[in-house]
């Protein structure tokens, strides 16, 4: 995974995948949401939208602009000022850095 920020109302995942992308979204949707009414105590409803967005990164660049946005959504969102605070967000790894200050893989 190359990078990853868990919203309180959504959540965003770059992955190079080694599998058909919907039996990804399935395993990841699936399991989350049985885990997830477990901790609410919800049975009964779906916990997920039936909505999914992907997109086929294409160039280097591009792929470090994707990273940018996934890590930048808490800072965008108001929950934290800095990318390396938000601790669910592979910004917030051990040896993370703040990606917006970086330098950007040209392709």
């Amino acid at each position: 995974m190359r990078a990853r920020v868990l919203m309180p109302n959504h959540v965003h995942v770059l992955i190079f995948p080694a599998a058909p992308l919907s039996r990804i979204t399935k395993a990841v949707k699936g399991y989350s949401a049985k885990r997830a009414n477990e901790i609410l105590g919800r049975t009964g409803r779906p916990f997920w939208e039936h909505e999914s967005d992907d997109h086929w990164v294409r160039t280097p660049r591009e792929l470090e602009k994707i990273v940018r946005y996934i890590e930048r959504n808490p800072v965008k969102a108001g929950l934290v000022q800095c990318v390396a605070e938000w601790r669910w967000s592979s910004a917030f790894e051990p040896g993370g850095t703040d990606r917006e200050v970086g330098p950007t893989v040209e392709g």
